[in-house]
């Protein structure tokens, strides 16, 4: 059952102006406690060591995704596309306000030491005992699957699935716009409107006139400089390796039968891999904050420096490598365990990657779907095939290897270290 609100709701945004909610759905969704929780999760996690301005929340971006959203089905149904099936404006609406719902504090570091996925627990929330879970059954008792489907990449119209998670999505030109407003740089910057103005329904697809390809050349040139310069931002990465370190050393420890002076019993259930939505529910930036602070205090050495050199950004210094080598750097494990520095904890290799666009090959994922150009004759033709910009940042963009460790390494004997090596860290940026 789709509702209207008797009277329309409105956000002030600083990147889209104003955010529009016309439907009683999304008003209750949006005000669900496990939507209001992503008000404590920060959108860009490490990056604010880096970017001091980068406060901003996966609240505020889920929000600009809907509106995103909001604004091009409603410019499909304007021009009365035949092509877009109309009946699933609400679902596209509540896909792309839920997408991020199951992000967790500092998501990326966590996922990668618990081997978590977010969006495996956005679908969890959405379709478990929730707030969340009771609002989208009051649409349709099936409703839920499908919102979750859609998150999940399993819906079976493309079309649905492409608005929220593609390669020209309403995910990737909010956070664009909304982290280059908060990291206060431009290279996200591009014509937003324009784009809106030059997407279609057709044949199951979302295409782009053809006409437009310029703007869509502006926007995946954002993205390229915005991976770049801001999320493989060297101290960021710095951050999100001490981070890494400091849930593999609890973890560790955990493992060891240690008994820690500070544990909560999410954090139990997140080392046991027996988190449930509830609990799952507890761990925000706030939480997670405190969790390092108590831990800054605990006996075992490590983890306590490590939590430290988060909270007071005592971060890794770093260097550039022009090439691995194997050889070199276990030599410089061995001169780090003999200053008494584990290496395990305060070493580690860096190599940023990134498919800026990626030219679409039958049987792919469907994040990978081809930005498809519509011409005045009603033919589809890949984007890269007609743009030689689109084609020069297709495929995977590697960055250097950097080399993470800490500043009390720079500090050790000089005599003690072979020369390659001093050599090697006398290169510090």
């Amino acid at each position: 059952m789709t509702r209207s609100l008797q009277e329309e709701k409105v956000f002030k945004d600083p990147v889209h102006k104003y955010i529009y909610v016309q439907d009683q759905t999304i008003w209750d969704l949006i005000n669900t406690k496990e939507f209001q929780r992503l008000r404590r999760i920060r959108q860009l996690g490490t990056c604010f060591v880096t970017f001091h301005g980068a406060e901003h929340s996966r609240f505020s971006h889920s929000l600009g995704v809907y509106e995103v959203t909001r604004k091009i089905i409603s410019q499909f149904e304007r021009n009365q596309y035949e092509d877009w099936p109309r009946e699933e404006r609400l679902l596209s609406l509540c896909a792309a306000l839920l997408h991020d719902v199951g992000h967790g504090p500092f998501s990326h570091s966590i996922e990668k030491t618990f081997g978590t996925h977010h969006e495996d627990w956005s679908c969890r929330i959405v379709l478990g005992e929730t707030e969340i879970n009771r609002v989208l059954k009051q649409v349709s008792p099936t409703f839920p699957e499908q919102v979750a489907g859609v998150i999940c990449k399993t819906y079976h119209k493309e079309i649905v699935v492409s608005l929220v998670s593609s390669q020209l999505d309403a995910d990737r030109m909010d956070y664009l716009l909304r982290d280059a407003y908060f990291t206060g740089v431009n290279y996200g910057t591009f014509d937003l409107e324009r784009i809106l103005r030059i997407i279609r329904p057709f044949q199951g697809h979302i295409v782009v006139k053809e006409s437009g390809m310029h703007a869509v050349e502006d926007y995946l040139m954002s993205r390229y400089q915005m991976y770049w310069q801001v999320y493989f931002h060297p101290v960021t990465r710095s951050a999100e390796i001490i981070l890494q370190k400091v849930f593999g050393r609890a973890k560790h420890l955990y493992e060891e039968n240690y008994e820690f002076s500070f544990m909560l019993p999410p954090l139990l259930s997140l080392f046991r891999k027996t988190l449930t939505v509830q609990e799952y529910h507890m761990l925000d930036e706030a939480f997670m904050q405190t969790v390092l602070a108590q831990w800054s205090t605990e006996q075992d050495p490590i983890l306590s420096d490590l939590c430290s050199r988060f909270l007071n950004r005592r971060l890794f210094k770093y260097v550039k490598l022009e090439q691995l080598d194997i050889k070199q750097l276990e030599k410089l494990r061995v001169v780090m365990q003999d200053a008494g520095i584990d290496p395990t904890f305060y070493m580690e290799i860096d190599f940023p990657s990134d498919l800026s666009y990626d030219v679409y090959r039958p049987g792919e994922h469907d994040e990978n779907l081809p930005i498809l150009l519509l011409d005045q004759h009603d033919q589809l033709t890949e984007i890269s095939q007609k743009s030689e910009i689109i084609r020069s940042i297709s495929g995977i963009h590697k960055g250097q290897y950097h080399l993470y460790f800490p500043e009390e390494l720079l500090q050790v004997d000089r005599s003690t270290i072979p020369t390659e090596l001093r050599n090697l860290l006398d290169a510090e940026d």
